[in-house]
């Protein structure tokens, strides 16, 4: 999900935070990182602990306005699945904000707002064959689904798909195993042929032809960066899934979480709070979306 990066100027992070709860979407509550791992070159994967603990109350799909004071918010996916007393978020630095929060440590607090957004509706799927495709960073979203589906009951066979651009930019490569043994079929590519890889190279499209795909019976999940879209879905088209069994997360620049800034607005949809996921047939009005 892109980052609203703000350019004000920074402040010490060590002032001990409000303790009560804080009930209002627009006031930040504070929460304490437990860990903060690199986990790429450009990714940091941050466990959290919320100390109001109607934080925790996330579904796969939404995210939170993640803050430093002086730094502003963005507003960043949450990529654990729900049910800790913790939760993690995976984050790109690309700006200010970002780049501060990569300097954080165990110990230092975050400022959070949320969960917001809407969810990936687990009751439609149940009894499906579940593809995910994730492009780049669309993984961080995914794999709170991932996570949650596989440890649950219900579903059909569960397959992801997944495309980065080196193999050094693969997300979560470490858990693959766990998720492959777990069942799910596990398949990657990367852009561009790079020494010592051995798998797919190309762009995720062309890992769906080799899929076996049952009509009616399979839901696509697909999240990525926006270029990718496009010809996913002319591919699933290819395969005979459905506007109907699609279902997309959009990143679109929210600053505000409660659509009351307008920066996320698409004619008269606010992503933050219809979104950002949507089902691919409900977008059928705002080709803008896509």
């Amino acid at each position: 999900m892109k980052s609203y990066e703000s350019r004000k100027e920074p402040e010490e992070n060590k002032a001990e935070p409000i303790l009560e709860t804080l009930e209002s979407p627009y006031l930040p509550a504070p929460g304490i990182i437990e860990r903060a791992l690199k986990v790429t070159e450009k990714e940091m994967l941050f466990s959290v602990t919320p100390l109001n603990p109607r934080l925790l109350d996330y579904r796969p799909g939404q995210f939170f306005m993640v803050g430093l004071p002086g730094y502003g918010e963005a507003p960043i996916s949450v990529t654990s699945a729900p049910g800790s007393k913790t939760f993690e978020l995976c984050i790109r630095a690309v700006g200010n904000l970002t780049n501060a929060i990569h300097r954080l440590n165990k110990g230092d607090w975050l400022w959070i707002r949320g969960p917001f957004g809407t969810s990936f509706p687990l009751h439609e799927m149940k009894g499906k064959d579940i593809l995910f495709i994730a492009g780049g960073i669309g993984i961080v979203p995914m794999r709170s689904l991932i996570k949650t589906v596989l440890s649950a009951k219900g579903f059909g066979k569960k397959t992801l798909v997944y495309g980065s651009k080196s193999p050094g930019e693969i997300l979560f490569s470490d858990e693959m195993d766990e998720w492959k043994e777990r069942g799910c079929d596990v398949r990657l590519t990367i852009d561009k042929p790079h020494p010592g890889w051995t798998g797919n190279v190309g762009v995720v499209t062309t890992l769906i032809p080799e899929l076996k795909l049952k009509e009616g019976r399979t839901v696509a999940v697909v999240i990525g960066p926006p270029v990718m879209y496009r010809f996913v879905i002319l591919s699933l088209k290819e395969r005979l899934v459905g506007p109907g069994e699609i279902f997309v997360s959009l990143e679109r620049r929210m600053k505000c979480g409660v659509g009351k800034c307008g920066h996320c607005q698409i004619n008269g949809c606010y992503v933050c709070q219809e979104g950002p996921v949507f089902k691919l047939s409900d977008l059928k009005d705002l080709p803008e979306a896509l």
